[in-house]
């Protein structure tokens, strides 16, 4: 009896320890840890976005967010995520992740982000008779972009690039040569950039100026003088440097006259002369019935 109790004991050690071999045994990979999942899934949506399926590569970042949280690779995700949504048309949700993107401390992406926020409300800015709340968030976004990252001298940077792309040819193997050339061009895309937004604030001021502009011209047709001249007030005093600033001074001074403010209109015909001088023979006519009417 004992004998047998004692072969039992033997049989059923020898099972454990063979399962204990078998599991230990049955795969050479190492435990998958989360660092590990993010690097995979992360290189999966990088190669997704380079394929042009922005989609599939959202579905596979939005799926890492929390997992890369505090990981080497939180930033380059949420900087994809952004990129994908702005490749996808889904601006207010690239806005927002660039946005994130900028909190996090000593990111390589913090000046691309910036711009790349900016550039999302652009393509949010709707047309000149809608709402234009996106159009100012985008120029606001663009000047802080030029604040925080001005380029000193364009024109020596663009001879740098110069500089060092002839070195190249000469010695093509030099490594200080490498370096140099391509700091240079990553100054001259920032050059490039700061171009872009430039550009892109005088084409918004305009939309802005021409939304004032048309609000005003409806209460003209509506009969609404006071209201109108409200308006045109505002594109002469924020949007000066804009092609309705002249449109918008003379229309002033239309109003002006159908309200009867004779005085007041003169005031403004002597203002709007004083910037177009070529105008005065054209402005006589007008000149002429203010003139008698401050007399009568």
């Amino acid at each position: 009896m004992f004998g047998y109790r004692f072969l039992s004991r033997s049989a059923l050690m020898l099972f454990a320890t063979g399962l204990l071999l078998s599991f230990g045994c049955s795969s050479s990979k190492p435990p998958t840890t989360s660092d590990s999942l993010v690097n995979e899934g992360y290189a999966r949506a990088v190669k997704l976005y380079e394929k042009g399926d922005y989609p599939a590569a959202i579905l596979g970042l939005e799926s890492l967010l929390f997992s890369a949280r505090a990981t080497a690779l939180e930033d380059d995700v949420q900087y994809l995520l952004g990129q994908s949504y702005y490749h996808s048309g889904e601006y207010m949700q690239a806005a927002d992740m660039f946005s994130r993107v900028q909190q996090i401390s000593s990111t390589p992406y913090s000046r691309t982000s910036q711009f790349m926020v900016a550039k999302s409300y652009e393509q949010l800015s709707p047309h000149f008779e809608l709402d234009q709340q996106y159009t100012r968030k985008s120029i606001e976004q663009y000047s802080l972009y030029q604040e925080l990252y001005p380029v000193a001298d364009s024109l020596k940077i663009a001879t740098d690039v110069k500089t060092w792309k002839e070195l190249l040819k000469i010695n093509p193997e030099n490594i200080s040569y490498k370096q140099n050339y391509a700091l240079a061009i990553a100054e001259y895309s920032r050059v490039d950039s700061l171009k872009y937004s430039e550009k892109a604030i005088r084409t918004m001021r305009e939309k802005l100026a021409k939304n004032l502009f048309f609000v005003a011209h409806q209460y003209v047709q509506l009969g609404k003088y006071k209201a109108a001249g409200i308006f045109y007030d505002e594109v002469i005093s924020h949007y000066p440097d804009t092609m309705y600033d002249q449109p918008a001074l003379q229309a002033k001074i239309d109003v002006l006259i159908k309200r009867k403010k004779w005085f007041d209109a003169g005031l403004s015909l002597d203002q709007y002369l004083q910037l177009f001088p070529e105008k005065r023979q054209e402005m006589q006519g007008v000149r002429d019935t203010i003139t008698q009417n401050c007399k009568n």
